[in-house]
This record gives C-alpha cells, structure tokens and sequence, in this order.
C-alpha cells in the first residue's frame, strides 16, 4: 500500500483492488468464523492488523479499511441471522462487497439520541426518509448498516438497524465530501427518499439498536487507539532517523539538547500509549467490563498522536511541512482522532460518569 499513498492521497480515493487483495491475504477476516470464510481467530488479530495499518502511509486508506472490519461489519456478525451473515458478512470477508456503517447525520453526531432518519412500518418492511453525513465508505458501500428511528419514542428508545443496499430505488450518494485530512477515504452524504427496505434486512430487534450501538463503539474506540499507537512509533522512527541525517552548525540535529529531550519526550508519549492501550485490548478481549480503560485508550492517544505528528514537522523543519515527506500529511490524518468515534469531551463524559461522578 504504501507505496501508492501519495497518488491514492491525490486521487482522493484509493481502489477496491485492496480490499479484494486484502481479502485474499485473508485479512478482512481475521476474526470471522471459518464457515462465512473468517480465519476463526479473535480480536487479537485484528488488533495487529489495525496497528500495523498505521504504517500504510495513508490515513484515509487504514480508515476505508477499519470501517469496513472494525465498524461496519462486527453487527452483522453479532447481531445477523444466519441468512443475514450469508447475504452480508461472507461477501465482506471475500472482499466482494465493501461495508459502512451510517449513524451519524447532519444534526446527530455524538447525540446519537437525536437520530431523525425514519423508518415506518408498512406492509413486509419499512419505508425510509432521512440523510446520514461523514459516511466512511460512504460512496463506494454495497451496503450500509444504518440507524433509523422506528418510533415516534424520545431518547433512546425507538432505534433500530437496517441494513440499507446501494441498489434500493430511493437510495442515493447526495455528495462525497472534502476533507482536512483521510483524503484517499471516501466520505459520503446520503440520502434516503422514500426508499423500501425489507424485514430481513433489519439487524436485530426493533426498537433495540441502542445496545447496537453500545456493543459496538468499544470495539471502534480501541481501534481507533491502536492505530494511534502505531501511528506514534512511526512519527517517532522518522524523527530519529532525520534527526541523525540532518546535520546543522556542523553536526547532526540530534546531538542538540533541545532536539534529544523533545524525542525523549515523543519516546515516552508513544510508550504510554501502548501501555495504556494494551491494558484496554486485554481487559477488552478477555471478556471484562472495560469501558472505563477502553475510554482512557481513546481520550490519551488521540490528542498525542496529533502532539506527536506536530513534534516530528517542528524537529523537521520546513521538510516536515513539505507534502513530499507525508508528515504534514499525518498530522492532518491524526487530527480526527479527538473528534471521530466520540469527541475528546464526550470521552470525558463517560470517563467522569464511570469515576462515580
């Protein structure tokens, strides 16, 4: 992958052909069961797999990507019929039809309780009207795994899952939308008009997508940590390799006190990311209750990754800030982390709720 980052950055979208290569590396299955053509391992691997992605060169890619098996498609497998996982999650894994998740709309981001996508009953389905926004995967998606209201209920209440297919009459991309960063991601704006969705294609039970919800987001969080992680020790490889090669006043960068002591300092943050993740992902993937670590991952490593991005352009120079070297593109790709997934300021609310407060 990476060396097509820069031409994918460019192009603003990279190609299906690596979800299909992924998919034959095995890759897009990792933690799947054997029988919808999954690897039969556990979250584990796909812990590796997300960190290492870090290293693709490209934030918009590793994010195509981790929606497609960390976000879109871990409902299906959970909360799927048999028939359902045929249908959905086997083509995933096989890298024949790409995944998104849509819950996010223009006026519900982090208050997923303001959801106005509606869903009404009619005779062997629903009928559906809404629009969801900042959509991974959004323009290229066979199928969305999407939040509708299915009750005039307030709250929380009223929330259901529809998995929502490309081809449905009523169904459109409203807009692909541009980006500060994750630019070779395909981000969409859809729309709903009146669009017929069948009863099979509800995910698990009516009115009872909010623990849907819950389910997923622990997962989504740790990975948007580990790919933190591995995104600070490659910030942190760089500096030290320029700070070795870049000579000024006559010597090398890092044999200056200021330069040595702020890659220290990168060192240490990249360290207690680790540290801090890894606690999570074992808590997480030996079954406990780790929304308390899981959270702490997310809030810590998010607004470090930017800090350590913006570390590696100040040792770097006016090179750091040149497109060529991909720093001042990480920084750009690392500056959703506090914002995607759940906000700095919501993590702090469940963080201080979890505390007893």
């Amino acid at each position: 992958m990476r060396p097509h980052a820069d031409e994918w950055e460019d192009e603003g979208f990279f190609p299906n052909t690596v979800f299909t290569r992924m998919a034959e590396l095995g890759y897009l299955g990792l933690k799947y069961p054997e029988e919808y053509g999954g690897q039969g391992g556990d979250y584990l691997h796909d812990a590796v797999l997300v960190e290492e992605m870090a290293g693709c060169g490209s934030g918009g890619v590793a994010a195509g990507v981790g929606a497609h098996i960390g976000i879109a498609t871990p409902p299906v497998w959970k909360f799927g019929t048999d028939e359902q996982k045929e249908r959905f999650l086997a083509p995933a894994i096989r890298g024949e039809k790409i995944a998104a998740l849509g819950i996010t709309e223009p006026d519900a981001g982090s208050d997923v309780a303001g959801i106005k996508t509606s869903a009404t009953r009619v005779d062997g389905g629903y009928v559906v009207n809404g629009s969801k926004t900042f959509i991974t995967n959004g323009v290229r998606a066979d199928f969305v795994v999407t939040a509708v209201k299915t009750t005039q209920e307030g709250g929380h209440r009223g929330l259901s899952f529809l998995i929502v297919e490309k081809e449905m009459d009523g169904f459109s991309v409203s807009k692909k939308l541009d980006k500060m960063g994750w630019r070779a991601s395909d981000t969409g704006e859809l729309a709903f008009q009146d669009m017929f969705v069948p009863d099979e294609n509800l995910l698990g039970e009516e009115n009872k997508g909010f623990y849907l919800i819950m389910a997923n987001f622990q997962w989504e969080r740790l990975l948007m940590a580990l790919g933190s992680t591995g995104s600070m020790f490659n910030l942190l490889d760089t500096a030290i390799q320029y700070a070795k090669e870049r000579s000024a006043f006559g010597r090398p960068i890092g044999n200056f006190q200021a330069i040595r002591h702020k890659i220290a300092e990168m060192a240490v943050r990249a360290e207690a990311g680790r540290a801090i993740t890894y606690n999570a992902l074992r808590l997480f993937a030996e079954g406990h209750d780790a929304i308390k670590q899981v959270t702490m991952a997310k809030l810590q490593t998010q607004r470090d990754a930017f800090r350590q991005a913006d570390d590696t352009i100040q040792i770097m120079g006016g090179a750091g800030y040149m497109k060529e070297y991909g720093v001042e593109r990480a920084a750009r790709d690392l500056r959703l982390g506090p914002i995607g997934g759940g906000t700095d300021e919501i993590m702090k609310e469940i963080l201080g709720r979890q505390l007893g407060l």
